[in-house]
Formats: C-alpha cells, structure tokens, sequence
C-alpha cells in the first residue's frame, strides 16, 4: 500500500515513520521518499493500523 504523508520532509521524517511502522509490524518493508511525501509498504499490518501509529507518531498519512 502506497501512503502521502504531508509532514515528511526529510530524511529523519522518514526514519521516524518507518520506525512507526515497524513498531506495528517488524518485517514490513518500508520505502520512504521525503522529496515525494510518500511511503510504500508492504506489511501484514491493516490499512487502519498503519495509518493509526502514523498519527500517533504525528505523520497523518492518506492513502494515496
């Protein structure tokens, strides 16, 4: 699943977020890109859990 998230915009934006979703799935596997705003993820994790712990991390994400 491919997310937008606004709020990254650097490289520690992105570690933070793939923190947040390894948080919930440990073997997901994680492409950010600052530049785009994006981040594509593969992961056993739901829609809904992925966008909940990037909220709470304070990366709203939108499905793109």
């Amino acid at each position: 699943m491919q997310f937008r998230i606004e709020g990254m915009t650097c490289g520690g934006c992105a570690k933070s977020v793939t923190a947040a979703i390894a948080s919930v799935d440990p073997g997901a596997k994680v492409e950010a890109n600052p530049a785009a705003r994006t981040v594509e993820v593969e992961t056993s994790a739901s829609e809904a859990q992925i966008r909940k712990i990037l909220d709470q991390a304070g990366y709203p994400a939108t499905v793109n």
